[in-house]
């Protein structure tokens, strides 16, 4: 169990989440960007000529001692975080004070700073993400060949191969690299537009300021805003998470699914107490967790679109629910990404419980590869389905699809159990499996290197 650090603003910040994200998302941190931002409008306020040159920097030279304890002691008594911080800088900034935040709305320096906090949040788990992927890449290749049953309803279904399952998710969560990455390019951005973004306390040079503070913050502008930054971006920003988190949650039920006693086809490897009481147990409690954990980041969704209608050019009930969401968010998805790095670590892959699944159906899951036989030596295929059904829904105990198949006198006089035999085998059933993968893994690593 963490120790709790009062610092990060997350109700559960000592159970979930890496130190990097908790510092990022700490108060000390998040009054720091404030500070930043504010120096970069003190700045821009100098650009335009509206406060002298010596003013340059000053705000991080004489904020940089500001702790968070000391804004938000003050903020019990005037309600209001960022004017708090204002007036702390005003009355420790000297001649230069009398400028700070001059013109600007809370909303520029809160905005910008969650846009900064978000690009320093991303890059952690765009980071983690790429060593997932790259680590199923390393599993699909290794496992290309090793045929496990296919599964659909539950049901075995056509055979597929382990590396043809992992190709599917390599697949997936670069899309979400991809989608991570996009989401950015709309959220990522810089408000610094005044009281309800038309920037009218600048006299006509509130565009310059603003030019200033985006070459300085390195971060483009937003085109036009209210009081506050569209919410549309964070609401992408949020799903976009919560669509990784659950792909994760697809992956994490994959390996608890075949981690059953019955199938035992896939487990977590890991020297830890299964049961308190029933010492043969091996759970899958890293999986169970992303699951739980994925179950919170798509109920945070709701809340980020129905920040999106605020009242005319802003209220505030965004303001208190964002300040809960967006830490929580990038802090429950870390801990997602740690524990799927962990899991894919741990995995053992059961290849000899697969060649016994598969035999299990007694060549049923070879129906379809009949059917098309059948086909091929003159019935329709509408009539080989229905007799290929009829034969494998009255196989008889302990009798394979073959055994079944050549009791009846129209398939019996089309084969020899030779050809059946040969035929109707899980490893000659695969498809384009091969190419498959390799467009999958060609594409992800292609991606790997460009994002």
């Amino acid at each position: 169990m963490r120790e709790m650090n009062k610092d990060v603003i997350c109700v559960f910040d000592w159970r979930y989440g890496s130190d990097e994200m908790r510092e990022i998302f700490s108060l000390k941190n998040i009054v720091k960007t404030y500070i930043k931002v504010e120096n970069a409008l003190m700045n821009g306020l100098i650009d335009a000529g509206f406060a002298p040159p010596a003013c340059r920097d000053s705000v991080v030279k004489c904020g940089g001692n500001i702790s968070p304890e000391e804004v938000y002691e003050k903020e019990k008594v005037l309600g209001h975080d960022i004017a708090s911080l204002t007036y702390i800088l005003g009355e420790v900034c000297g001649e230069c004070g009398k400028y700070v935040h001059l013109g600007a709305t809370s909303y520029d320096i809160v905005d910008t700073t969650w846009s900064l906090l978000i690009k320093q949040a991303d890059d952690v788990l765009i980071s983690k993400l790429k060593k997932i992927i790259e680590k199923l890449i390393e599993l699909a290749k290794n496992y290309a060949n090793y045929v496990e049953p296919g599964r659909t309803h539950g049901q075995h279904a056509d055979p597929i191969t382990f590396g043809f399952k992992f190709a599917n998710y390599i697949y997936e969560l670069t899309r979400s690299l991809e989608r991570i990455k996009d989401a950015e390019k709309r959220t990522v951005k810089i408000k610094m537009s005044g009281a309800v973004g038309t920037m009218a306390a600048w006299n006509g040079k509130g565009l310059e300021i603003e030019e200033s503070v985006s070459k300085q913050l390195n971060i483009e502008p937003h085109l036009i805003s209210t009081q506050v930054a569209p919410r549309d971006g964070l609401a992408e920003v949020i799903s976009s998470l919560a669509i990784l988190a659950s792909q994760l949650d697809r992956f994490a039920l994959e390996v608890r699914e075949l981690s059953r006693t019955e199938i035992n086809e896939m487990y977590e490897y890991a020297e830890r107490i299964g049961s308190s009481t029933m010492p043969h147990k091996r759970n899958p409690v890293t999986a169970e967790r992303i699951s739980g954990l994925a179950k919170i980041m798509r109920a945070f969704v709701i809340s980020t679109l129905e920040n999106i209608p605020l009242m005319h050019e802003r209220d505030l009930t965004n303001s208190s629910s964002e300040r809960v969401i967006l830490p929580h968010a990038y802090l429950t998805m870390d801990q997602m990404m740690d524990d799927m790095i962990k899991l894919l670590n741990t995995l053992y892959i059961n290849t000899e419980a697969a060649k016994k699944n598969l035999e299990i159906t007694k060549g049923a899951t070879l129906s379809e590869k009949l059917m098309l036989l059948l086909v091929e030596r003159g019935f329709a295929r509408h009539e080989a389905h229905k007799k290929v059904m009829q034969i494998s829904r009255a196989l008889k105990e302990g009798e394979s699809l073959i055994d079944a198949a050549l009791r009846d006198e129209d398939i019996s006089k089309l084969f020899t159990r030779e050809e059946l035999e040969r035929e109707l085998k899980p490893e000659k059933y695969l498809g384009n499996y091969r190419e498959l993968i390799e467009r999958t893994i060609s594409y992800a690593e292609k991606r790997l290197h460009e994002l």
